[in-house]
């Protein structure tokens, strides 16, 4: 787990961008493979209308569709729990259900969400199940994954503070998330605090052509001279 973290402050700024404008910025600092670092669309966000959710990653591994092979299910286990105070807050609970075919069942309802969001949890992703979706709403508790169950079926605790994978996205404990409707994803946390600034240059420069395309002086040639230019002005600035 990184020992680094961000000052409210700097998180509070992460919060104030979309996760695709948080994406266009992570791209220019080349620190990852271009098809890395996010969930795909079999894991998909349940409150579009919440504001982005950013923190850290507590990790567990579940699976829902056998019972435990001893012990007894999630709700008498809450070993993991000391696993979640360890990451800084905020907080956010990272799901592997483990089954070949994952979502069979919820491990986190309207009673973990209660127990998460009191301490300090503002989300939860997972490849796997939810449900009581409008108790997490009223907690305003942000919920990513894969489907809805009715059911928590034989949800248990295989394992917790380990590297786990949520369509296609890798997560360690600690990792910085940042997420909204359009998807999850983890940010580099050596250079979380200069992503802002980046974002607010890109989206000014992509104002510029969006309202080039909605006048009345488009054509395409001047298109590819826009374009062209910003371009070189990207290269000149080392993005």
């Amino acid at each position: 787990m990184t020992s680094i973290h961000l000052e409210p402050a700097a998180l509070e700024e992460l919060r104030q961008s979309d996760s695709c404008s948080v994406a266009n910025a992570i791209e220019t600092f080349g620190v990852r493979l271009r098809n890395a670092g996010f969930a795909d669309s079999s894991v998909h966000c349940i409150f579009e209308d919440f504001p982005p959710l950013v923190g850290y990653a507590a990790t567990i591994r579940v699976r829902t569709s056998d019972p435990p092979m001893g012990g007894d299910s999630y709700y008498y286990r809450l070993d993991w729990l000391e696993h979640l105070l360890s990451v800084p807050a905020p907080r956010v609970l990272v799901v592997q259900d483990m089954d070949q075919r994952p979502g069979l069942g919820s491990f986190v309802g309207d009673v973990h969400a209660n127990i998460l969001r009191a301490l300090g949890c503002v989300g939860v992703v997972t490849n796997g199940a939810v449900r009581n979706v409008e108790a997490a709403r009223a907690l305003k508790f942000q919920m990513f994954a894969g489907n809805l169950s009715v059911s928590h079926a034989f949800a248990h605790l295989l394992d917790f503070g380990v590297v786990v994978e949520v369509g296609r996205m890798q997560v360690r404990p600690g990792d910085l998330l940042h997420g909204d409707r359009h998807g999850v994803q983890t940010v580099p946390i050596e250079i979380a605090q200069k992503i802002p600034p980046v974002v607010r240059r890109m989206n000014g420069e992509e104002r510029e052509i969006i309202e080039f395309c909605q006048s009345g002086a488009f054509t395409p040639e001047k298109l590819r001279s826009a374009v062209d230019a910003l371009r070189i002005k990207r290269k000149n600035s080392g993005d």
